[in-house]
C-alpha cells in the first residue's frame, strides 16, 4: 500500500484539486488516488470526517514510524512535499527565482477573483464567446501575461526549461488549471512568451493524463440550488 493518499474532487472543475494532484504527481512518489465527489451528501460527509477544512485536495502520509500527518490546503501540500522530496527541487534552487515562484504561487492563491468567477474551470469543455475584455477581468488577464512573461524571460529560459521558472516547480501546479480556462474559453494571450507557455502547460504529461482520465469519468452531479 502507498504510504501517501490523496483526496481529489472532480477533475473537470476542481482546480484546487488539479494543483494538488500536480505537486504529487512531480514527486514521483506512488500515491492512493480518492475521488470524492463532494456534490453528493455521502462523499460531503466522508471528506468532512477525514478533513479539517472539509475540502480537497486533502493529502495524507501513513509514515513508517505509524505516525499519519494530514495536509490540507494546495499550497500546504506543495509546501510539505517540498521538504519531503527536496532532490525534485519543487522550488527552484536559485534563490531569487524560489522568492519569485513563492509570490506568484501567493498570489494565485489569494487573487484574480474576477477571473475565477469569469472563467470557472470547465476542463472539457469549449466556450469561446465569453467576454474577458472588461474590468477586472482583463485586468487579471493583463497581469497574468505579465507574470507569466516576466517568470519566462526572468528565470525560465535562462534555465533552460520549459516551465516558469525552468524545471517544473510549485508555481507551475499554480497556474496549470488557468492554462485549462484560457483553452476552455478560447483565451489568446498577447504575449507571445505567455501564449507559448500556456500550451507547454496544456502539454505536460501529467497535465494531458489528468485530462485523459477525466474524459473516463463520470460527469459532475448537478449543483443544488440552496
Amino acid at each position: 500500500m502507498p504510504e501517501f493518499k490523496l483526496l481529489i474532487g472532480y477533475r473537470h472543475t476542481s482546480s484546487w484539486s488539479l494543483r494538488g494532484w500536480m505537486m504529487m504527481r512531480k514527486t514521483g512518489a506512488p500515491f492512493e488516488e480518492v475521488m470524492i465527489r463532494y456534490r453528493r451528501p455521502e462523499d460531503k460527509a466522508k471528506l468532512r470526517a477525514l478533513s479539517p477544512a472539509g475540502k480537497v485536495p486533502f493529502l495524507i502520509h501513513e509514515q513508517s514510524d505509524g505516525q499519519t500527518i494530514r495536509v490540507w490546503d494546495s499550497i500546504a501540500i506543495g509546501e510539505y512535499l517540498a521538504e519531503l522530496f527536496p532532490q525534485k527541487q519543487l522550488w527552484p534552487a536559485d534563490r531569487a527565482a524560489r522568492a519569485m515562484a513563492r509570490s506568484v504561487s501567493a498570489e494565485m492563491h489569494s487573487s484574480f477573483r474576477a477571473l475565477r468567477d469569469r472563467l470557472d474551470m470547465k476542463l472539457l469543455d469549449r466556450i469561446p464567446d465569453v467576454r474577458t475584455d472588461d474590468g477586472d477581468v482583463a485586468s487579471d488577464l493583463a497581469r497574468i501575461t505579465a507574470l507569466w512573461t516576466e517568470a519566462r524571460e526572468t528565470f525560465g529560459i535562462r534555465h533552460g526549461g520549459p516551465y516558469l521558472f525552468g524545471d517544473f516547480s510549485i508555481a507551475d501546479a499554480m497556474y496549470a488549471p488557468v492554462a485549462t480556462r484560457f483553452r476552455t474559453y478560447g483565451v489568446t494571450l498577447t504575449s507571445p512568451v505567455a501564449e507559448a507557455y500556456k500550451h507547454t502547460m496544456l502539454a505536460d504529461p501529467d497535465m494531458m493524463a489528468w485530462e485523459a482520465q477525466a474524459r473516463l469519468d463520470p460527469p459532475p452531479e448537478p449543483l443544488v440550488a440552496h
